[in-house]
């Protein structure tokens, strides 16, 4: 069975140094390069074309995002693991729209680590449970974004007038002289927009809107 052949991209010998000693010990890893800024990991990826590269994101000549972007180009069948200090959301998105197969903290545990490598190496996406968690809820945000709009379109042309009055705190009389229209057809209305919408209550109809753009806090 061959080797994981490794690159260590840090600017801290410290750092390499740990993680070489760490590696080391698994008799299925190999590391065969180290480097201490993003140009020069780039460069090791394209002449040694390793099956992982552990990318510290804040480097010197060329940070870990656009080192990861080149290396991705340069040699695809390379994975990139970052492995950082940074586990805000900015950074964590930047890599993976850079190509990046794996994140972790390095507060991360050994075996967590270890854990990352071998899935990365072998084609997966590794992922901190934390940091999974920001991805799922990401992801989950901009369906609801997308899918929003999509729904409101359903609504008939008097349904959407109806609906930006009650979003706008606007009472069923107060809609009804506004549009010309009774009091129970603004009820109507209103039943049959928390149908199409799936929602109950007049709270859930104005997050709704608030959501969607339909009306501005800040007015």
């Amino acid at each position: 069975m061959s080797k994981i052949s490794l690159i260590l991209a840090d600017d801290h010998a410290v750092v390499r140094s740990g993680l070489r000693m760490l590696l080391e010990a698994q008799e299925e890893m190999e590391i065969i390069a180290e480097a201490e800024s993003g140009r020069e990991a780039v460069s090791l990826a394209r002449s040694l074309r390793p099956d992982v590269i552990l990318m510290d994101i804040q480097m010197p000549d060329l940070n870990g995002i656009e080192a990861t972007k080149q290396i991705r180009k340069l040699a695809p069948e390379t994975a990139v693991l970052a492995l950082t200090m940074h586990e805000d959301e900015q950074y964590f998105f930047e890599m993976l729209k850079a190509g990046a197969s794996g994140y972790v903290p390095k507060r991360a545990a050994p075996d967590e680590l270890i854990t990352a490598i071998r899935t990365v190496a072998r084609g997966d996406v590794f992922l901190y449970p934390s940091l999974a968690t920001r991805l799922v809820r990401d992801y989950l945000d901009r369906a609801d974004t997308e899918e929003k709009p999509r729904i409101y379109g359903q609504l008939t042309p008097r349904e959407q007038e109806v609906l930006i009055h009650i979003a706008e705190g606007h009472s069923n009389s107060e809609i009804a002289e506004n549009l010309v229209i009774s009091v129970k057809t603004v009820d109507r209305h209103r039943e049959n927009i928390m149908r199409k919408l799936n929602m109950h209550n007049r709270i859930e109809l104005v997050k709704f809107a608030i959501r969607i753009g339909l009306i501005d806090l800040d007015e």
